[in-house]
């Protein structure tokens, strides 16, 4: 169960989670089916989801109160016979994949009833937002088997038994046929007409605001990180240069990440030794930028404090206590004088 459960989560992971990567002026549609299945009377779960590039919009799950696809996104201005229709499909994507897994379980002699997952992924790609790029299509059964469509959208590969056995099955059929046809024509055509809808979220371009600190290490050597802030869309180039070399070594990058407002950050840092920082470039491309930008640190630009922060609230309550214990002197003795002059 507990295996189960781990690869249950690390589907939903990677549906929910990771960015779609496109290149520049592109953009993807891609639907994912996700059955579900466990010891029981219940019928295994179903859960749908679909997306443009990285944001999702729309879903579905069978186990919910709802029993239709819904709007994941504000901008979808689709029509009630729009989801209908799309609620009807994924309810037939539902009865099929049930039976695929039927047969697939037949074949490895499991039981029907026991914890399997099935993961069917496909969609297409667009170039300069409207010609046709590439299609996929890809079925996995619990994360080792397989069938995928090759690029020439006419061929299967199919890995294991299940993968074997889909393969045999579909190519009877001509079945790539059917699914070339539309992710070529139908795919396009709904990826254009979402990308109309969401236009103002989905096709805008935000500027990268590039930033560079730098911060001396304790062994003496300099860190220079190269930020780039509140960019759209997520695709990002950031490299390092010595003397107009590419930079590999000593360099630490971190990915992409969303900043909670709709845009992404990323910065690239390289530990160089002090004194030479002038000759070190950081190099930032974007589909925002109109030219590639190359920035250098610069001796103005006040370095990032390397006294720890602890020390500094300690160095500030120690202050504060000889203050506070001057003041205290101060007073007494006031005091003291003053009841001297009384007495006399």
């Amino acid at each position: 169960m507990k295996n189960f459960e781990s690869q249950t989560l690390l589907l939903l992971l990677m549906i929910t989670l990771a960015i779609t990567k496109h290149p520049n002026g592109s953009h993807t549609l891609r639907y994912v089916y996700t059955l579900l299945s466990w010891p029981g009377p219940l019928e295994p779960q179903l859960i749908f989801l679909g997306y443009v590039d990285d944001t999702q919009i729309m879903g579905f799950n069978s186990i919910s109160e709802n029993l239709g696809v819904e709007s994941r996104a504000p901008w979808m201005y689709e029509t009630e016979e729009f989801w209908e229709k799309t609620t009807d499909n994924v309810v037939r994507e539902h009865y099929i994949l049930k039976e695929i897994m039927r047969s697939v379980l037949h074949i490895y002699n499991y039981s029907i009833i026991g914890y399997h997952t099935i993961q069917k992924t496909y969609g297409c790609q667009v170039m300069h937002r409207r010609y046709f790029s590439h299609g996929f299509f890809k079925l996995a059964f619990n994360l080792h088997d397989y069938i995928t469509l090759n690029e020439d959208l006419k061929t299967w590969r199919g890995v294991g038994k299940a993968g074997e056995m889909l393969k045999e099955m579909w190519e009877k059929i001509k079945y790539a046929n059917q699914v070339k046809s539309f992710l070529q024509i139908t795919c396009v055509n709904l990826l254009h007409r979402f990308l109309a809808f969401g236009k103002k979220s989905l096709l805008r371009t935000d500027t990268p605001k590039i930033h560079m600190t730098h911060k001396i290490r304790p062994d003496r050597k300099t860190t220079l990180r190269c930020w780039a802030f509140n960019f759209y869309p997520p695709e990002i180039t950031l490299t390092w240069q010595r003397d107009g070399s590419n930079q590999t070594q000593d360099m630490e990058m971190i990915e992409t990440r969303p900043s909670g407002d709709g845009t992404f950050q990323k910065w690239a840092a390289v530990v160089v030794s002090t004194g030479e920082e002038h000759i070190y470039t950081c190099h930032v491309n974007h589909e925002g930028l109109s030219e590639p930008i190359t920035i250098r640190w610069t001796k103005h630009e006040p370095p990032e404090p390397t006294i720890p922060f602890l020390a500094i609230v300690i160095a500030l309550v120690l202050g504060a206590l000889l203050m506070g214990a001057v003041m205290t002197f101060l007073i007494w003795k006031r005091r003291t004088r003053g009841k001297k002059g009384s007495w006399s």
